[in-house]
């Protein structure tokens, strides 16, 4: 740079002197110009070299920049030292983990700052690192200048000085964490291998991982039980209640502690003491649970706890399942040595589940506890009464009269006797309760029927019971032997008829006051090859009873949704809305809001175009859940209405809470309107609490001209029923659309 300065200026002095002659002599200019030309291509290339140099500076100090930024805030303390052990330079990490200024910390000796229980061990590794030029590592337990001690790990390297001395590079960083981790994670091992046996499962409560003891007491080693489920050691002796509410603890406290029985490899049954504890994730989330048992069957004091737990309800200390089949076994065999009857109640209660989603599961064990006592006052000492789970009670009686009238009328007689002691109202945590219960009876007189018909029966007959409306005792009889039959045939047939294509969907029009099509509800048909088309009313309580309705119910969605689909083209029925009922047992699948979502996004539908209609009684039965499961199909675009409204004692309580369009008055109100005053108030009050609440109100059952007309008159303009079409297969109902 200097010396294009310096040729740049002799460049200058000879252009000026050049200039000066040609000033003199005009004669000769050229010259000089070229000596200018040159002048100022000089100073061009100077220009761009300096800017050049400029521009290397700044990227020269933006790079030392970086470079202290680097090393200074790196995750990691880097410090210099000298030969004799003296700090250098540091950088700003390393000087906070020491606790002490950087500018404190220069020419400072470092082993100021390792733990004197650590000052011969750093000596000793400093003295042989010294000896090579060797990078090293090292652990050191080092101090901050409050005196709080650290743990490090420091790697070591040699820097030659240049003047035939040298230095020493540190980079050093705090692994206290990490020792605390080792430790806590040796503790656990030692733990893990205890005498108590320890399963530890994922979130889906597969098994991850068991211990020696698990294998000791179980027989299965951890290749056998790996990727198994807890289920591995189900030993049959707890019914679904038990599990139920073993998880509703565990999800609610995030652990439970109790007495089980589980079964060995062997086949053995064992008592065990169990504790399963959830681990959460710091999100709150569940990653693991742990379960650690031990066995105490062994334990001779707790011997009666376990025949306690092996026989007796724990909520109610009635006898069980197991002992009463041991009692009825025993039983059968008395009637057949003495001659005499004995009789099987099977008794339900009615609308628990209502009284236990309303007021609390706790309230809800509090009312079993006073219903098994007087169940047990309410019959002879000889007679047993055993809790079969939920609100499910069977009594047994037994030395009844060897008359089968006789037996039948002193059944009957504590039967009612059982009936009343129930009906009668409770006081439990200062709240007055009533409860009815539904009563079915079966004699047996020796060896006549089994144990499993016997109960099958009694069921039977408890669920005549509940359909001619509930607080009624019913003996099981021939005549219901043989719809017990055809029952049971039915369900045969009803459990192949999805996968056989039976199943059909019909279709009833909805219209408005001026008789257009605005809808239709899919109505379900099963199509039979042997009995015919079967109503919904001879099967759908079945298909509930079994859990059936649960696929059913996702096969009629799917079809009701593809439908919608194949409308969308034609102008006729593009606009139309279709309604779809839901049942209990549907709504309360945990994934059924996915179901809905999933059925809609496949077929492409405007979800405004699918209408969810649910009784009464199935939002009184879990309020919360489903006003949840509402609220989020409603927010993708589907609406509801209230069927049948008017029929349940819950309209008015729980009318507000509800996220609903729709109500729709039940066809019961709607048949008897002319020649019943009550109902026509009834029906003129739900359409004014409709508009009260911004809610559409349709009625079903429309048979008359009269009927229509006083609907339309009080403000009801939405109709369905004979009047305009009964429900009818799909080619039928797009032929009545194109009429209307």
């Amino acid at each position: 740079m200097r010396e294009q300065s310096k040729k740049l200026s002799q460049l200058r002095t000879q252009a000026e002197t050049q200039l000066a002659h040609v000033s003199e002599n005009a004669c000769s200019p050229r010259p000089a110009e070229e000596l200018l030309h040159k002048l100022q291509v000089y100073e061009v290339e100077l220009e761009v070299q300096s800017e050049a140099l400029r521009q290397a500076q700044v990227e020269l100090e933006e790079s030392y920049d970086r470079y202290v930024n680097l090393y200074d805030f790196a995750p990691v303390g880097y410090l210099t030292l000298t030969s004799e052990g003296l700090i250098t330079e540091i950088n700003l990490t390393g000087a906070a983990l020491l606790g002490v200024q950087r500018k404190e910390l220069l020419l400072h000796r470092f082993a100021h700052f390792v733990a004197k229980e650590y000052n011969n061990s750093w000596h000793l590794f400093l003295g042989n690192f010294l000896q090579n030029d060797e990078q090293q590592s090292c652990e050191l337990l080092l101090k901050r200048s409050n005196d709080q001690n650290f743990h490090a790990h420091l790697d070591c390297l040699h820097i030659n000085a240049g003047n035939g001395g040298y230095s020493v590079r540190i980079a050093f960083t705090d692994i206290s964490e990490h020792k605390q981790a080792e430790e806590a994670l040796r503790i656990a091992a030692i733990a893990f291998e205890s005498m108590e046996g320890i399963m530890v499962t994922d979130a889906n409560g597969i098994i991850q991982r068991v211990n020696n003891a698990f294998t000791r007491l179980t027989g299965y080693s951890e290749e056998e039980a790996m990727e198994q489920t807890p289920a591995l050691l189900n030993s049959g002796r707890h019914d679904s209640d038990f599990f139920q509410d073993m998880w509703a603890t565990l999800n609610k406290q995030k652990h439970w502690r109790g007495k089980i029985w589980n079964k060995r490899k062997n086949g053995k049954i064992a008592a065990d003491w169990l504790t399963i504890t959830a681990v959460t994730a710091p999100d709150g989330n569940i990653t693991h649970y742990v379960g650690t048992f031990s066995d105490i069957t062994s334990n001779p004091e707790a011997s009666a706890e376990i025949h306690r737990l092996a026989y007796y309800d724990l909520l109610t200390q009635l006898p069980n399942r197991r002992m009463l089949l041991d009692r009825l076994k025993q039983a059968l065999a008395t009637s057949s040595r003495s001659k005499h009857y004995g009789a099987l109640l099977f008794l339900d209660l009615d609308n628990f589940k209502n009284l236990n989603d309303t007021r609390g599961h706790y309230v809800g064990d509090l009312l079993l506890v006073e219903i098994a006592h007087r169940l047990n006052v309410s019959v002879r000492e000889d007679d047993t009464v055993a809790r079969l789970g939920g609100d499910e009670f069977v009594v047994m009686l037994e030395n009844l009269s060897d008359n089968m009238q006789e037996a039948a009328i002193q059944a009957g007689l504590i039967s009612e006797k059982i009936r009343k002691a129930v009906a009668m109202s409770y006081l439990v945590q200062g709240l007055e309760l009533w409860t009815t219960v539904s009563i079915g009876v079966s004699l047996f007189y020796g060896h006549e029927a089994s144990i499993d018909e016997l109960l099958k029966h009694s069921d039977f007959a408890m669920y005549h019971a509940k359909q001619e409306g509930r607080n009624n005792i019913r003996f099981f009889d021939p005549e219901m032997q043989a719809t017990l039959v055809e029952r049971s045939s039915l369900e045969s047939d009803l459990r192949h008829a999805l996968g056989r294509q039976q199943l059909r969907l019909y279709y009833q029009i909805q219209v408005d006051n001026e008789r257009r099509a605005i809808g239709a509800e899919a109505l379900l048909r099963w199509v039979h090859p042997e009995r015919g088309l079967i109503l919904p009313e001879h099967f759908i309580p079945l298909a509930e009873k079994t859990g059936l309705i649960v696929p059913i119910g996702l096969w009629v969605l799917q079809t009701a949704c593809a439908q919608l689909r194949d409308w969308a083209d034609n102008p006729a029925t593009s606009n139309l809305q279709l309604a779809l009922n839901a049942s209990a047992l549907e709504l309360r699948q945990p994934d059924f809001v996915e179901q809905v979502q999933q059925a809609i996004s496949v077929t492409g539908i405007n979800p405004a175009l699918l209408k969810i209609e649910l009784t009464e009684s199935l939002l009184v039965d879990n309020l919360s859940d489903t006003v949840t499961k509402m609220n989020a199909l409603k927010a993708f675009g589907i609406s509801f209405s209230m069927d049948d409204f008017g029929t349940a004692y819950s309209s008015l309580a729980y009318l507000k809470q509800l996220p609903l369009d729709q109500l729709k008055i039940d066809q019961s109100f709607i048949r008897d309107l002319g020649d019943n005053s009550s109902n026509a108030a009834l029906v003129q009050s739900i359409i004014l609490m409709g508009r009260t609440f911004g809610l559409d109100v349709i009625a079903e059952g429309v048979e008359e001209e009269a009927q229509l007309s006083f609907l339309n008159l009080n403000g009801c303009h939405a109709y369905q029923g004979y009047l305009f079409s009964r429900p009818l297969p799909l080619a039928e109902f797009e032929q009545v659309i194109k009429r209307v």
